[in-house]
């Protein structure tokens, strides 16, 4: 499910589309938006965990090379897993921090906040100390988790080189499989079952904190 619902990120999100609206060329824009459309028909919204589903249990490394694993996370309550594709997205950098932002809420309920990237770990310990997160940053290299929960998707061949060119997707990933996930956000209660999803094939929109807070005191 997905909103666009004007809330306080989106607002803030608003201002980066308007932008690159403003500065990129029509043919950058097309192949932006194609790349969009392409998501959207890839079948990955289809393949993507839901509300309802298992979470899948798994072990990343954080930033400082521990291994955090969800199930023993959930023993301490819900856990509110969101993916971003890099520090090098505008959009996700303004989410990362709305969800800092809003994060003695999370934990107010009871939750506890992980975020996953497939970038490599200085890539986002980097993006951890820009953004002076306090939450857990997970390097979820090949995405290998994002697969198991089905929110990864392929580059179409335009987007990639734009990226690749422009920042170095495949050295900041470590792989060339110019594979990225959705900006996919769960909630998973105690039991290990999803209960709420925002899966949008584009990379612009993303879950409000606000309405992750609310599905949150709605678990109670």
């Amino acid at each position: 499910m997905s909103s666009n619902n004007n809330g306080e990120l989106d607002v803030l999100l608003d201002k980066v589309r308007k932008s690159g609206a403003a500065k990129f060329t029509d043919e950058k824009k097309q192949i932006y938006a194609d790349g969009i459309t392409s998501v959207a028909n890839s079948g990955v919204l289809d393949s993507a965990l839901k509300v309802g589903d298992k979470a899948k249990n798994f072990t990343l490394k954080n930033a400082l090379n521990e291994s955090v694993t969800l199930y023993n996370e959930l023993k301490n309550g819900p856990v509110v897993l969101t993916w971003y594709r890099g520090g090098w997205c505008p959009y996700c950098n303004i989410t990362l921090h709305a969800l800092q932002e809003k994060l003695q809420e999370f934990k107010q309920e009871g939750a506890t906040l992980l975020a996953l990237t497939p970038e490599l770990p200085d890539n986002s310990l980097n993006t951890s100390e820009k953004n002076n997160l306090e939450f857990t940053v997970l390097s979820d290299l090949g995405n290998n988790i994002g697969k198991e929960y089905g929110v990864v998707y392929s580059l179409t061949d335009d987007v990639a080189s734009i990226y690749n060119a422009g920042f170095g997707l495949n050295k900041v990933n470590g792989d060339a499989s110019n594979e990225l996930p959705l900006a996919a956000t769960y909630i998973i209660d105690k039991n290990g079952i999803i209960t709420y999803a925002f899966l949008d094939a584009d990379y612009t929109q993303r879950a409000e904190p606000l309405e992750i807070i609310s599905a949150l005191q709605q678990l109670k």
